[in-house]
């Protein structure tokens, strides 16, 4: 049986996920700050997801607050639409150290 549906109207789509509270928000910030900076120490580089803009804002911060504790700078490139590259400037993190890079 097939129902037609009368006076059925879409709501606007929220284009944000529900935020963060501050504690929340703190403790992701530290995490990414702890992982990729143990990840980019390791190999030179890092990838992350960033579906978002708050998500490229956090990665971004991330990268500016690596760059003042470590005294070297890190620099951040969008990949693609929803993954960000952070990776140490310099001879330190070559290119050819990238896989899938020529």
């Amino acid at each position: 049986m097939i129902r037609d549906l009368y006076n059925v109207r879409l709501r606007p789509a929220d284009d944000e996920p529900a935020p963060l509270t501050d504690e929340e928000e703190q403790r992701f910030r530290a995490v990414l700050f702890s992982e990729l900076g143990n990840t980019i120490a390791e190999q030179g580089w890092a990838r992350f997801p960033a579906y978002t803009i708050e998500d490229r804002r956090r990665l971004v911060e991330t990268a500016h607050r690596l760059t003042e504790y470590w005294g070297m700078r890190v620099t951040v490139e969008a990949e693609d639409h929803c993954r960000l590259l952070l990776r140490l400037a310099g001879p330190e993190a070559a290119p050819e150290a990238l896989p899938g890079q020529p």
